[in-house]
């Protein structure tokens, strides 16, 4: 059976988006489900219970998605193991598709490829996500799809998930190139932040994290996949990407800056995106 582990906080508007891709009840015999809700002080909890049997509702008050993730493990005994962002969604057919790829054995760790929903986004995200689409960190799964598979194997890697805000990308050093692999067949769908200030804010959180594993656990380094400064410089040469060069490059270097600023990781804001989670999918139960 494939066990899909699910931390939601306050997710209740989104949830029924992911879960209801899964028809859970009549794939009972497929997957288990765990649905890890931490700290909400609205409904997730009952809203993803409304999902049958199938789905396990576990609520804790803490508000933190690595313990949720800890919290998902002991419950769980079953792999492979799917770990799934609440806001995102993945069909039944990818999840089965990656679990025959860990089935093979001589990876570890698989992903999905992104695909990023733009509905309801500004021209200028448009624009952002123009260039990022044509870089190397737009084909890495761990990291970029909101959802990470793992082997038994591969999760007896490391041990409870640390305190950290990049648990994908903690997860994603943890293997060698080889070890891990992102499937282009395969897609997720992410609903990225619909203004550029919210934009800023994310990826602000998204270089907090990188910056605190790479000074919390130096000797994953080893393991850090192609950048993108090659593949950008390159993309120069077209004059007709600069309007979106330009708008890329602004936003890492406001949200590079503004990780830096803090001069304790540990204080940093969480950066969470509420854009793209004001209206509520299709797929949910009433």
């Amino acid at each position: 059976m494939i066990s899909i582990i699910v931390p939601a906080h306050n997710e209740s508007s989104v949830i029924p988006r992911l879960l209801g891709q899964w028809d859970c009840d009549r794939a009972s015999d497929e997957i288990g489900v765990v649905v890890v809700c931490n700290g909400c002080t609205d409904d997730t909890a009952k809203v993803a219970r409304r999902f049958g049997p199938t789905v396990e509702v576990v609520e804790t008050d803490i508000a933190r998605k690595t313990h949720a993730l800890n919290v998902g493990d002991q419950v769980s005994g079953a792999f492979p193991r799917m770990y799934a962002d609440a806001d995102i969604v993945i069909t039944l057919d990818a999840i089965r598709a990656l679990a025959r790829r860990l089935e093979k054995g001589d990876v570890l760790a698989v992903a999905p490829t992104a695909d990023i929903d733009l509905t309801g986004c500004s021209w200028l995200v448009r624009k952002y996500y123009t260039v990022r689409s044509r870089l190397p960190s737009s084909r890495e799964g761990i990291g970029g799809s909101g959802v990470y598979f793992l082997s038994e194997g591969g999760r007896r890697r490391f041990g409870q998930f640390p305190d950290v805000i990049a648990d994908d990308i903690y997860v994603r050093l943890q293997f060698k190139a080889e070890e891990r692999e992102t499937l282009p067949d395969v897609r997720s769908t992410v609903f990225p932040a619909r203004t550029i200030t919210q934009l800023i804010g994310v990826r602000s959180r998204a270089y907090a994290g990188v910056f605190e594993i790479a000074r919390r656990f130096p000797e994953l380094s080893v393991n850090r996949s192609e950048t993108n400064h090659r593949s950008l410089i390159r993309l120069f040469r077209e004059l007709r990407l600069w309007p979106g060069l330009l708008i890329y490059c602004y936003v890492n270097f406001r949200a590079r800056f503004q990780a830096k600023r803090s001069s304790r990781v540990q204080a940093a804001v969480w950066q969470r995106d509420d854009s793209s989670r004001r209206t509520l999918s299709a797929g949910s139960r009433s």
